[in-house]
């Protein structure tokens, strides 16, 4: 029983850390293609901008490794 209530505390870790960025980079993505066709010269920190949810499932995978191998 303790294992299983482990492993399903590191499947919620990367799944809602998952679907929280793919939220974010949804949001951040549409209104970054509005911003790139005004203005092209922010192509740059929108990439930014898009690639910076992407560190909570980073960081959800930590998580999730933590509670496997700790």
């Amino acid at each position: 029983m303790d294992e299983s209530i482990r492993f399903l505390a590191a499947a919620l870790a990367v799944g809602i850390a998952g679907l929280g960025t793919g939220w974010a980079q949804s949001r951040i993505g549409s209104a970054g293609a509005g911003a790139v066709a005004e203005k092209p010269e922010v192509t740059g920190t929108i990439l930014i901008l898009v690639a910076l949810p992407e560190t909570i499932v980073i960081l959800g995978f930590v998580v999730a490794a933590m509670i496997l191998f700790l």
